[in-house]
């Protein structure tokens, strides 16, 4: 897969199908689709250390990196390695329990990805059909900003899909995280919850100051009859962490640990999925 051409998909997979793995009724793959309406909220590492944070609840996780401009999941994850190919089929690297895909494994990380909507498309599809996933516990999609082509694709390709929606204390920012949300609402894909990000940090005096204001997270989980499922503190380590391949989340015994983790429990324990799959019933 380049800019220029994606790669065929393989011959089992028609172009524009859903592979059965993520699509079918009777699947227990839940996906999680990120998103947070504007940039710079810190959806990525807030994707990352969510699925760190599954996955150390013995979860099979996995991770889409569908922010094809603005790809850092394998940075985040600390993945240097390329997927394999086993049968011209993906294989996904693997880091703290994670398996992940990404167009940073396709594009140099400082050149642009210039693509209109239907390469953009095809590649998504590559990324659910080519990719040897099997069927992980929990498939988490990191997505561009805004209400694009990304995800109008994504909620065409997996109607069972759910949203959280990320954002930080700041109205202006909540104002345009709703904005993913009714988007969703109008695709049918349920959103579940909000997270907020860089809700306060706390200073050598042991005080908390709130940098970007206050409120946020919980005016918008108001607004759209969800719950608020965490906070997430402003703190350097969340930052060193997403640039080196630790996500804080490894680490429970830490005040922004813990938090994930109590995120992590929430979704997996209290937001049961209301769309419900059965098993088909087969006599051999």
């Amino acid at each position: 897969m380049n800019q220029q051409s994606p790669t065929e998909p393989n011959q089992g997979a028609a172009p524009g199908t859903p592979p059965a793995s993520f699509f079918e009724s009777n699947v227990k793959t839940r996906v999680l689709l990120i998103a947070s309406g504007k940039g710079g909220v810190g959806k990525s590492s807030v994707t990352t250390n969510l699925a760190v944070a599954l996955a150390k609840r013995e979860n099979d996780v996995a991770v889409i990196d569908a922010d094809v401009w603005g790809f850092s999941i394998p940075r985040m994850l600390g993945i240097t390695e390329p997927p394999s190919v086993v049968d011209d089929m993906l294989i996904p690297p693997v880091a703290h329990g994670v398996r992940s895909i990404s167009m940073g494994f396709f594009a140099e990380e400082d050149q642009p990805v210039i693509w209109r909507g239907p390469m953009l498309h095809k590649a998504l599809n590559q990324f659910l059909t080519d990719v040897a996933w099997d069927e992980p516990d929990f498939l988490l999609i990191d997505l561009p900003p805004g209400t694009g082509d990304t995800a109008i694709s994504l909620a065409g390709f997996l109607p069972d899909s759910e949203m959280l929606v990320v954002t930080t204390p700041q109205i202006a920012a909540q104002t345009v995280a709703q904005r993913a949300a009714f988007m969703a609402e109008k695709v049918d894909i349920e959103v579940r919850g909000v997270i907020e990000n860089m809700s306060w940090f706390t200073g050598d005096d042991g005080q908390r100051y709130e940098l970007f204001g206050e409120g946020g997270g919980s005016a918008l989980a108001e607004k759209l009859g969800v719950p608020l499922l965490g906070q997430i503190p402003l703190v350097p380590a969340l930052r060193a962490g997403s640039d080196n391949g630790n996500p804080v989340a490894v680490d429970t015994s830490t005040e922004i640990g813990s938090i994930f983790a109590e995120i992590a429990r929430v979704v997996e324990e209290d937001l049961k999925p209301t769309k419900r799959r059965h098993r088909e019933l087969k006599i051999n």
